[in-house]
């Protein structure tokens, strides 16, 4: 047995020894003379293959998940994340849910020995990706690729109705509860400036779209922003052989000092979601401020190359067409590019996403209910929906959409709401059991009457009746005992005196 099959089959003794996964206990659902899913988890990323293993092993396994990516390319991972390595230290223990054996690092081990993991220095990004696969495959999640969710909307019975598109057409199924774990742009999508709507779209890109660098060879790109993304574009383009790559910097300086790090303990992981509104805007909007400094690693992967340039304190006032190329003007000077590429991030406004239309308009979103101090003001904050529980949902209006709590947004627009347990490595096994375990208290919760009635259904005898003997039974019944037992002994001694 090779050492990756032993840990695998230590794995499974692990589970064993924890009688996991515990035994399904949810009463099945039907509804248009079908099975109802208990769980559709929308995302076959890191999110959702946490999530999925979290509800299995707490006995919810009539659940699926749906990724619109083929198998093996779910996730940023392999699509339009450009860096080399994680930002995430290796030690950290990520979606392995408490389970030694489901680690990055044991899995490295298995393959690569103890040496090769110290000299590891960070997991390179494309390695990470096949730890994701064994990953799903170990735990033999159930995955459905190539399938996008097209519309989800609440039925008046309180059942969730998705519409699903794959190569064969569309079919709608139906769920109790639906999470969505969808990642960075979870729900809505890539942010750019207006500005880039000046100019024809086959100019510029966003980061997270799928960019042919090999035809920006011997070509002047321009990349805005400041993150990690910004500098793992700018380099590969570069590397791909791009004349030149000019970086612009709204800001005076590269962010440095990434904030949260230095507060990152369980008592942020399990405390923030109980913090008061204020504190918790307070501590977001910080960290936002501040900004996340890209890894040094990635500002040297650009600064290597000779035709790296920086531009800070230099947004972008105007952008024209001319002659073929992009005419840049920022507050320090005017430049000329063949390609732009924003690096601007996300937003989360859910009334952009065709698929959530049908009940966007009930969630409570922040700004709903809560008046910033206006020294903190954002945008991106105001629009965060405001979620309970569970990460469910919560209506903007009572009595309007009660399924709504049966949703749960499972990706990067719960910060605000729960902390950051729903789409970076620290903390997702975290955020997985709290999202859950708050799912079988629903699950159950709903099903009160069917447990009930099971409870009282229950007949399987432990003890026969014969294993005691009533001390207090009638004067009649002992002495009827006390003359039975009389004659035992008087047989037994008169047995014992003809004998000798």
């Amino acid at each position: 047995m090779n050492r990756l099959a032993a840990l695998e089959a230590r794995l499974r003794e692990d589970l064993r020894w924890l009688e996991l996964p515990a035994p399904s206990w949810v009463p099945p659902r039907f509804a248009d003379a079908e099975r109802v899913l208990d769980v559709a988890v929308i995302g076959g990323g890191m999110a959702g293959l946490t999530a999925a293993a979290e509800l299995r092993w707490l006995g919810i396994d009539n659940l699926q998940v749906f990724d619109r990516a083929p198998s093996g390319r779910e996730g940023p991972w392999v699509s339009f994340a450009r860096m080399e390595t994680l930002r995430s230290p290796k030690q950290l223990t990520g979606p392995a849910l408490r389970m030694p054996a489901l680690t990055f690092r044991a899995w490295y081990e298995a393959q690569f020995g103890r040496d090769a993991w110290d000299a590891l220095y960070k997991i390179p990004r494309t390695q990470w990706m096949d730890y994701l696969r064994w990953y799903r495959e170990v735990l033999d999640l159930p995955v459905r690729n190539d399938i996008t969710l097209t519309s989800l909307r609440p039925r008046d019975d309180g059942l969730l109705e998705l519409d699903l598109a794959d190569a064969s057409g569309e079919r709608t199924v139906l769920a109790r509860h639906v999470v969505l774990a969808t990642g960075r742009d979870g729900l809505g999508g890539p942010s750019v400036p207006a500005i880039a709507n000046t100019v024809a779209r086959r100019y510029w890109a966003h980061s997270a779209d799928a960019i042919d660098f090999a035809a920006l060879t011997g070509k002047r790109v321009g990349v805005v922003g400041a993150g990690a993304s910004a500098f793992d574009n700018a380099a590969t383009a570069l590397e791909a052989g791009a004349a030149s790559v000019d970086l612009f910097i709204r800001r005076d300086d590269i962010p440095r000092v990434n904030k949260l790090t230095g507060i990152g303990s369980p008592g942020l992981v399990h405390g923030f979601a109980d913090l008061d509104d204020a504190s918790k805007w307070r501590f977001l909007h910080y960290a936002q401020t501040e900004q996340t400094p890209p890894p040094r690693d990635s500002v040297l992967r650009v600064s290597r190359h000779e035709g790296a340039r920086f531009h800070v304190g230099s947004p972008i006032t105007t952008l024209d067409e001319r002659d073929g190329a992009l005419a840049v003007t920022t507050p320090k000077g005017h430049y000329v590019v063949d390609f732009l590429i924003f690096a601007t991030g996300f937003h989360s406004d859910i009334a952009t996403r065709a698929e959530f239309a049908p009940f966007a308009r009930f969630v409570r979103r922040w700004k709903d209910r809560y008046q910033a101090d206006p020294s903190l003001p954002s945008y991106e904050l105001a629009e965060s929906p405001d979620l309970g529980a569970a990460f469910a949902f919560q209506e903007r209006e009572p009595g309007t959409c009660a399924a709504l709590t049966q949703i749960h947004c499972f990706n990067h627009a719960a910060s605000l709401s729960h902390g950051k347990l729903s789409g970076d490595i620290p903390a997702i096994s975290d955020g997985a059991q709290r999202l859950a375990r708050g799912i079988a208290s629903r699950l159950f919760d709903a099903d009160r009457e069917r447990h009930y009635q099971a409870l009282l259904a229950f007949d399987t005898a432990e003890l026969r009746g014969d294993e005691w003997t009533e001390a207090d039974a009638s004067s009649d019944t002992s002495r009827a005992r006390l003359q039975a037992e009389n004659a035992a002994e008087n047989t037994a001694e008169n047995t014992a005196e003809n004998t000798d």
